[in-house]
């Protein structure tokens, strides 16, 4: 009952705003609070926001934001290019990354350069505010056609001219008889381009069609009530916000969005992207729901999708009027094979597929192999007190109040078991090394419950290789995984009237928003709730330490939470509290290394 409430009152909640009063005008900034979730506007997320997007190939993940790698740290592997500098790169990759430090090292074609290579880009006439656009391309001189253009190819083409916060706005236009020409260029882009070159560029026959314009942001004002001020100051009216469509030019405008508009996909992450971006073979979403199974089926892609692409097809086709013979291929296609060279762990995923069975009260019984990445963490004096969660190399994590650095050398790590009365096959046993809580740990309220465990073998040495494990995921953004995700928590602790059991337990729980509510002032940043309405399924007492894992589309299992502390077992209206493993991300990276745990190469 109280699940339908919340839905109710969040449905409400968007209607709202769509009622209009007696005299016909819509309740003030209706448009932006239907979609935009104001909290995250806030926080002033832009495409260099890695807890909102994936970085690209020349890109590294530090503190949430996108920033500069080196040349070197580049895939070898690609095309030779050459930039608008005369200077040839061993890949697109690597000069992208030089471009990224020295914005004006921009691209220019593909090869090793040549003296009577050239591309130049013009506004004209020089005297209006929305200009034709003229290229040059080793002398010869078109116009680009109005087929296919949209605020992507505009954006690319301001920020070419060096406007670097990209378009104001676009047009179609018939050019008087001194501007006319049996040709035009057609512009591709994606819209991350920094220079037109980079775009797919086809010489076609202009017929009838209108060519392009542009007006590019110069001008920073205040913005009305009914415009979204972006990120990098740009005001764009309000129903341009969540629509797919990258308005601002930062991509800030849909990067918070309840839900989006007209012809784009809604993340769970709150990102709106392009429907033409479904089932390309590129994860745009964080956890890869526009690549899903379920959604790209060959054949049996929506019916939804396929209408939108078509219709997307269809407008870019408008006026055709001739074959297209292609100038220029765009680098995407490079991006792209850029990443697919990224190095990428492969965490997450169960060495075997492990079959439904029937629940039994308060959780499953798990079988060998449902969650290799679970660990039990026991002292030479005692039984398994505490779980862990396996995440890569040589490293456990768990929870701070589970251990003590002082007592390093009397725990044991047990991977692979399922009950801890008769040992079953397939366990191995480690000591450990370091045992690493968090320096803002607080005992008393449970604030950053978090502790690292690092591993040696039984010679000692720090390799570790255990036989029947897979290291859960870590994840990266705290907007992987939303509030109503069903998630699963798995450990050795107690069970219903608070019996001692043996056997490796589990059960599905969900994510919860309103814990603040619950527990007050005892609830800190870095925590996160998980349980059922009912309070039939929860973590209890000995499962601290252990794992609550959530799936992705691909069901790759990230580890999302770590059993904490609770109100009780089990009970009702106090769902079980744990520490939120994404706000430590880059705690986790810092001793352990990026390369053991960022999945994606962030």
């Amino acid at each position: 009952m109280r699940l339908l409430t919340v839905v109710l009152i969040s449905y409400l909640s968007l209607c709202t705003y769509t009622v209009e009063d007696k005299l016909g005008t819509r309740k003030k900034a209706s448009q932006q609070e239907n979609y935009l979730i104001e909290e995250c506007v806030k926080k002033s997320y832009t495409d260099n926001s890695c807890r909102k997007v994936f970085c690209q190939p020349w890109q590294r993940c530090m503190d949430g934001t996108c920033s500069c790698k080196l040349p070197y740290q580049c895939p070898r592997n690609g095309t030779s290019v050459c930039s608008a500098e005369g200077r040839t790169f061993r890949t697109y990759c690597q000069l992208k990354s030089y471009e990224c430090q020295r914005p004006t090292s921009t691209f220019r074609s593909r090869g090793n350069c040549k003296l009577q290579d050239n591309f130049e880009v013009f506004l004209k006439p020089e005297n209006a505010s929305q200009r034709f656009i003229e290229v040059e391309i080793n002398s010869q001189k078109m116009f680009v056609c109005g087929q296919g253009w949209s605020m992507n190819e505009a954006n690319v083409v301001c920020r070419h001219l060096h406007f670097l916060e990209g378009a104001k706005r676009i047009k179609l236009e018939q050019p008087n008889d001194a501007w006319n020409s049996s040709e035009c260029l057609k512009a591709t882009c994606r819209g991350i381009e920094t220079s037109l070159a980079e775009c797919t560029l086809a010489r076609i026959d202009r017929g009838h069609r209108k060519l392009a314009k542009v007006e590019c942001y110069t001008t920073f004002r205040e913005c009305n009530v009914n415009e979204f001020r972006c990120v990098n100051r740009k005001c764009i009216p309000s129903d341009k916000t969540c629509n797919g469509i990258n308005d601002c030019g930062d991509l800030s405008d849909e990067l918070c969005c309840k839900t989006c508009r007209g012809q784009s996909f809604h993340c769970n992450s709150d990102v709106c992207i392009p429907k033409k971006y479904l089932c390309n073979k590129e994860r745009d979403c964080l956890t890869g729901e526009d690549e899903s199974h379920q959604l790209c089926r060959g054949d049996e892609t929506t019916d939804e999708n396929k209408r939108g692409r078509a219709e997307e097809t269809q407008e870019e086709s408008m006026d055709a009027g001739g074959a297209e013979e292609t100038e220029e291929e765009s680098m995407d296609a490079e991006r792209r094979k850029a990443k697919t060279f990224l190095p990428q762990i492969h965490c997450g995923i169960p060495k075997r597929t492990i079959t439904r069975r029937k629940r039994i009260v308060g959780g499953l019984t798990a079988e060998q192999g449902q969650f290799p990445w679970q660990v039990a963490i026991k002292s030479l004096a005692s039984q398994v007190n505490c779980g862990g969660i396996y995440i890569g190399g040589c490293w456990i994590l768990t929870a701070a109040h589970c251990v003590r650095q002082s007592q390093v050398h009397n725990y044991v790590i047990w991977t692979g078991l399922l009950t801890t009365i008769n040992l079953n096959q397939g366990i191995d046993t480690f000591h450990l090394k370091r045992v690493i809580i968090h320096e803002n740990y607080n005992s008393k309220t449970y604030e950053n419950d978090i502790a690292l465990l690092e591993m040696i073998n039984n010679r000692q040495e720090p390799v570790c290789s255990p036989a029947h494990t897979v290291a859960a995921c870590i994840p990266w953004s705290p907007y992987m995984f939303r509030a109503g995700h069903q998630c699963k928590v798995s450990g050795w602790g107690r069970a219903e009237g608070f019996e001692k059991q043996y056997i490796l337990k589990w059960g599905f729980v969900n994510l919860m928003s309103n814990c603040s509510e619950i527990y007050g002032e005892r609830y800190f940043e870095g925590m996160e709730c998980a349980g059922t309405y009912d309070g039939s399924v929860d973590s209890c007492k000995g499962d601290s330490g252990g794992p609550l894992v959530c799936f992705d589309s691909d069901n790759v299992a990230y580890v999302w939470g770590i059993v904490s502390w609770g109100e009780n077992c089990g009970e009702e209206g106090h769902p079980g509290v744990y520490t939120k493993v994404a706000d430590y991300f880059e705690w986790i990276s810092l001793h352990t290394g990026k390369p053991v745990i960022s999945r994606f190469n962030v």
